[in-house]
C-alpha cells in the first residue's frame, strides 16, 4: 500500500487527464479529510463557485472495499448556494467503483464546450461528448449513459444531473445509481456549470490484501460484520427504514408540518414508515459493500384510464424526502409523497431544499406576500398537482420569482418578504423541529446538516438547555463524525463502529495508528475543514435563525429564544477560535 493517495485529475477545459500522487495517508486519512486536503491544494478560495477551475472532488476512505458499510463517497466542492467550501456524501456503488478502479479520489476541473461525460476505469479515461443528453431528466440520462464507455454492467457507478443542475438551480443534486444522491448544497449546479452531465466510475480491477495481515483483518471483519447483521443494531434501517422516525417525532411535536406552522398532525399515519411498509414497499436494496439494505423502494401506481389500468414506477423514499415532499407541504398520503418524489428525482432537485422552498412560497401566497402571478399555480398545502406544476417551474426558473427561489428560500424571502417564516438554517432545514440545540447546530454546522453533530438527539433529553453541556455534546459528536466521514463510512453504522473498532479496522490493514495519533489526525482535519470554510467566506454571525424557529412548541413547551441566542453566540466563538488556531499553526509551520 503506497503512502500517498492516488488521484486522477480530469481537466474538461483542455480534454486532458493526469495522474497525481497526493500527500500522506496518515495525515489526511481519506474521505472528508482527503477532500479538504485536495481542495486546499486545487481549490480557489477567493473565486466564485462557478469558476471553471474550481475542483469537484470525489474521495473515498481507507476502509472502503474492506469493511461493511464503508460505502460512502465524499464530494468536496465550492457550494454555489453560499459560495463556501462544502461537502455532500453519497452512496450507491460509487465508493466501491472508485476503489476498484484503483483511485482514492477523482478531481474534475475546467468547463467543457458541450455537455460531457467522464468515464473512468483502472486503465482508461474517456471524456465524451454527450450533447444529445442536454435537457434530459435523470432517468432518461441514466439509460443513455449505460451505453457509454466504460461498458461493464455490474461493476460501474453512474452519476448524473438533470435539468435542475443544467439550469444552475443552487440546490440541484447529483443522482447516484438512481436511488442515492449527493443531495445538499448544490453540487448538481457545479456539474452543470462545468457542462458535466455525468460521470461513470468503472470498478474493473481488484484490491490486494497483504497475506501478513489477513489473519487479524479476518478477525476484525467478522466482529464488525456480526454486530451489523446479528446484534439488532441495524434492524430499524432494514425493516421500516428511516421513515420509522415519522410517528415518534410527530408524537414529540417535533415533526415540521406546513412550513413548520405546526409540529404535530393527527394524519401523520398516512405518511408513516408503517404505512409505507404496509402499502407501498416493493423491495429493499443496499449500497455496494453494505449487508443492511436501508434503501426502500416504493411502488407508485397511476391510473390512466376509466377501467382499472395503471402505469407503475419504482420510487425510493426515506425520512428526509418524506418530510420535504410530504409533511412540510401538508401532503399526508403515501402515494402523494411518492408522486412528488418521482418528479423531484427526474429534475435533479434536492428534495429537502425544494420542499422547504415551496412550503415557504405556499405560506407567502396565503399571507399575500406574493401573488399567483409569482407562483403561476394555486399553491395550497396538500395540493399535490399544484406542487408538481411548481416543481416544473422551479426547475425551469419560469419567471423572476422562480429564478429568485432557485437561489435559495432566503434569497427569495429577502426580495419579496417573509423572512420571518423562511425555514432556513444555513440551508433549508432538515426535518427535525426538536428544539434550540438542533436549530443552532444546523445553522452553524460545517455542512449545515442535521448530521454534523446530531444535536436533535440532545434536544430530546430533559436537561437539554445547558450551554456548556450542549457545546461539549456538539464538539464530541463532531469529532466522531469527522473520523467516521474520513473513513467515508455510513453514519447509520455508528453502533458498529465506535472509535475503538475503527482503530482496529485501520490497524488490521497495516496503518499502525495509536489512539492518540488517530485523535490528533482527526483534530487536525476538523480544524482544517473549519479553516477552509472560514477562508471561503463563512461568517457565523451573519447566519440568522428566522423567527419561525423561536415560535414553535415541542413536547418540552415553547422554544426558549434567549437560550438559543446565547448558545449560538457561544458556539460561534468556539468555531472561530478553532479556525484561527489552525491558521496560526499553519503560519508557524511555514
Amino acid at each position: 500500500m503506497t503512502s500517498k493517495f492516488k488521484v486522477m485529475v480530469v481537466d474538461l477545459g483542455n480534454n486532458k487527464s493526469s495522474l497525481k500522487y497526493f500527500d500522506t495517508r496518515r495525515e489526511w486519512i481519506g474521505g472528508s479529510g482527503l477532500a479538504a486536503g485536495l481542495f486546499s491544494h486545487f481549490g480557489l478560495p477567493g473565486e466564485d463557485a462557478f469558476h471553471p477551475d474550481q475542483p469537484l472532488i470525489l474521495a473515498i476512505g481507507p476502509l472502503t472495499g474492506y469493511f461493511p458499510l464503508m460505502s460512502k463517497t465524499i464530494l468536496g466542492f465550492m457550494s454555489p448556494y453560499n459560495n463556501q467550501y462544502a461537502e455532500s456524501h453519497g452512496g450507491g456503488r460509487s465508493a466501491l467503483a472508485l476503489k476498484f478502479a484503483g483511485y482514492d479520489a477523482l478531481i474534475v476541473r475546467g468547463k467543457a464546450e458541450k455537455p460531457t461525460c467522464i468515464g473512468l476505469g483502472s486503465r482508461e479515461v474517456h471524456i465524451q461528448d454527450v450533447h444529445f443528453l442536454k435537457g434530459m431528466d435523470i432517468f432518461k440520462t441514466g439509460k443513455k449513459m449505460r451505453n457509454l464507455k466504460p461498458t461493464n454492467p455490474g461493476h460501474r457507478s453512474i452519476l448524473r444531473i438533470g435539468p435542475a443542475g443544467e439550469n444552475l438551480v443552487r440546490y440541484a443534486c447529483v443522482n447516484v445509481d438512481t436511488y442515492r444522491h449527493f443531495g445538499r448544497m448544490g453540487s448538481g449546479a457545479v456539474m452543470g456549470a462545468k457542462n458535466l452531465k455525468g460521470i461513470i466510475l468503472s470498478g474493473d480491477s481488484h484490491v490486494d490484501l497483504d497475506p501478513d495481515i489477513s489473519k487479524e483483518y479476518n478477525k476484525v471483519y467478522k466482529d464488525i460484520y456480526t454486530t451489523v447483521v446479528q446484534s439488532g443494531a441495524m434492524r430499524k434501517y432494514h425493516d421500516l427504514g428511516t421513515p420509522e422516525n415519522i410517528l415518534p417525532l410527530n408524537e414529540l411535536q417535533a415533526l415540521p408540518w406546513r412550513n413548520m406552522q405546526s409540529t404535530y398532525d393527527e394524519n401523520a399515519g398516512g405518511v408513516s414508515g408503517e404505512k409505507f411498509g404496509q402499502d407501498q414497499l416493493l423491495r429493499q436494496v443496499a449500497c455496494a459493500g453494505c449487508p443492511v439494505g436501508c434503501i426502500h423502494i416504493g411502488l407508485l401506481r397511476e391510473r390512466f384510464g376509466e377501467e382499472h389500468e395503471y402505469l407503475y414506477r419504482q420510487v425510493s423514499y426515506d425520512y428526509e424526502p418524506i418530510f420535504g415532499m410530504g409533511t412540510m407541504l401538508g401532503v399526508d398520503t403515501a402515494p402523494g409523497v411518492l408522486t412528488l418524489l418521482e418528479d423531484v428525482e427526474k429534475t435533479g432537485l434536492d428534495a429537502i431544499s425544494a420542499g422547504v422552498a415551496l412550503a415557504w412560497a405556499t405560506e407567502a401566497l396565503q399571507k399575500n406576500v406574493i401573488t399567483r402571478e409569482h407562483t403561476l399555480t394555486d399553491l395550497e398545502f396538500g395540493n399535490v398537482q399544484a406542487y408538481r406544476e411548481a416543481l416544473n417551474h422551479l426547475t425551469r426558473q419560469s419567471n423572476e420569482f422562480y429564478r429568485a427561489l432557485a437561489q435559495g428560500t432566503l434569497e427569495a424571502a429577502k426580495k419579496y418578504g417573509g423572512e420571518d417564516f423562511a425555514c432556513v438554517l444555513g440551508q433549508e432545514m432538515a426535518g427535525y423541529a426538536t428544539g434550540e440545540n438542533y436549530f443552532v447546530s444546523q445553522a452553524l454546522g460545517f455542512r449545515h446538516s442535521h448530521l454534523d453533530t446530531g444535536a436533535y438527539g440532545l434536544d430530546q433529553e430533559q436537561d437539554s438547555r445547558d450551554i456548556d453541556k450542549a457545546i461539549k455534546y456538539m464538539q464530541d459528536q463532531e469529532d466522531y463524525r469527522v473520523l467516521m466521514c474520513s473513513m467515508a463510512g455510513c453514519l447509520f453504522a455508528r453502533k458498529a463502529y465506535p472509535k475503538e473498532n475503527i482503530l482496529r479496522a485501520l490497524n488490521s490493514l497495516g496503518y499502525d495508528y495509536t489512539l492518540e495519533e488517530l485523535d490528533a489526525c482527526v483534530e487536525k482535519i476538523k480544524h482544517h475543514r473549519w479553516a477552509l470554510k472560514f477562508r471561503t467566506g463563512f461568517k457565523p454571525e451573519d447566519v440568522k435563525i428566522p423567527s419561525r424557529f423561536k415560535e414553535i412548541t415541542t413536547w418540552k413547551g415553547k422554544t426558549d429564544p434567549e437560550y438559543m441566542d446565547r448558545l449560538k453566540s457561544k458556539y460561534q466563538e468556539v468555531l472561530r477560535e478553532m479556525a484561527s488556531t489552525h491558521e496560526k499553526r499553519q503560519g508557524e509551520n511555514q
